[in-house]
């Protein structure tokens, strides 16, 4: 059996594990990285590519105290902001990343309340958005409905393409000297004395340092590891349209219902926001993440009807693709970020809001890695979760 040194091992090849691992090599630190099936085939490349910056509205329809903790966030989604600008840059890639704002709608008095709510949490995290009525939001993004009674707008929301970036970090990380394996899912994971052990079927890898980055798999593969982490798969459903004339240059959300809206640089108008699939189920029980998840007929028909009611010139447009991903949230829908404290030297980074922070997440987590204090990181610790594994031996 080959047997492979590293000082850090990436178990993930999505955004964040791929960009972490190009992060740390840049550095000198000796990566590799394990990839069960193909880089960037996980919900780093299925996902919608939006830069959703302002408060999700999954944090503001669960109640306030939600709210108030999804705020701390912000001050990631500042650091965020600087990073996509840089991207392209920094990695000397053509990314499509466009930041030409965004605005989050509403459509009720109820829902406005909504937003005032939300711009007051984020005015006080420093966040530049601000609330607008129906006629200024109509006077940026002249394409909404009349009915649109008002909007959150922060001009430094965009989105880009899911299918460019991972690759990019990959090519990078690789042209630094990290290590890439595909094909390569984890069977056992060995928690010794200085370091960590970890079997695939036909190669042993031992490192110093374990960041399990996996996305929807993060729970099982700690498993290996005698962990519980509490991140769970949700299928979710995007819709693509014809290609169409510039029209849309804003990224869209709206407080009140699961919708966001923006369109490629190739012409298309993708439709999400959190509407649900279907998991697939294996025989004996569970979930089959190496499964497509199915369509739910009535989240299409929802989503697009959100979409129509917002932005009515999409009626006019054809819908040429619908798919479905795999992604996952924890337990309080923050992200978990950092090292797991039973079991030094062990990372996890995995959850919600990872495309928007993922590479924020992968330039902190470097950091941590690399023995340093990473404050930014304390919110998405996960500490917070130490109680479930109170009980492992």
């Amino acid at each position: 059996m080959t047997v492979a040194k590293a000082d850090v091992l990436v178990i993930g090849g999505g955004l964040i594990g791929c960009a972490t691992a190009w992060r740390l090599a840049r550095t000198g630190v000796r990566v590799t990285l394990l990839e069960a099936g193909d880089i960037n085939a996980g919900s780093s490349g299925q996902n919608a590519g939006s830069l959703h910056f302002q408060i999700e509205r999954r944090f503001i329809e669960n109640g306030e105290a939600l709210a108030d903790q999804a705020a701390r966030i912000v001050a990631l989604n500042r650091l965020a902001i600087e990073d996509w600008r840089g991207l392209e840059a920094e990695l000397g890639a053509d990314l499509h990343v466009t930041m030409a704002g965004g605005l989050m709608v509403a459509e009720t008095p109820e829902q406005v309340a909504m937003l005032e709510s939300k711009a007051r949490r984020e005015s006080a995290e420093g966040l530049a958005s601000r609330l607008v009525d129906g006629d200024e939001a109509r006077s940026i993004a002249p394409y909404l409905a009349p009915h649109i009674l008002a909007a959150c707008h922060l001009p430094d929301e965009g989105h880009a393409d899911p299918r460019a970036v991972t690759p990019a970090f990959a090519a990078a990380a690789r042209a630094a000297g990290t290590d890439i394996y595909t094909g390569a899912a984890v069977r056992t994971i060995a928690c010794e004395a200085g370091g960590f052990r970890v079997r695939t079927v036909d190669a042993e890898f031992r490192a110093d340092k374990l960041l399990i980055a996996a996305g929807a798999w993060i729970a099982r593969i700690a498993a290996l590891a005698n962990l519980h982490m509490p991140l769970y798969p949700v299928a979710l459903l995007m819709n693509a349209t014809e290609r169409t004339s510039a029209a849309l240059p804003q990224l869209i959300q709206h407080v009140g219902r699961r919708l966001s809206m923006k369109q490629t640089h190739a012409g298309n108008i993708l439709i999400g926001g959190g509407w649900p699939s279907r998991l697939a189920q294996k025989r004996d029980g569970g979930f089959d993440l190496s499964a497509k998840a199915r369509m739910i007929e009535t989240s299409l028909a929802g989503n697009l009807r959100a979409a129509i009611d917002t932005v009515p010139m999409v009626e006019r447009l054809n819908l040429i693709r619908s798919w479905t991903g795999v992604t996952a949230i924890s337990a309080d829908q923050l992200p978990i970020v950092g090292e797991v404290p039973r079991t030094p030297g062990l990372f996890v980074a995995g959850g919600g809001s990872a495309f928007t922070l993922g590479p924020t997440f992968a330039r902190l987590l470097a950091r941590a890695i690399a023995g340093e204090r990473v404050a930014e990181l304390d919110l998405l610790s996960p500490a917070r979760f130490e109680h479930l594994n109170s009980f492992m031996g």
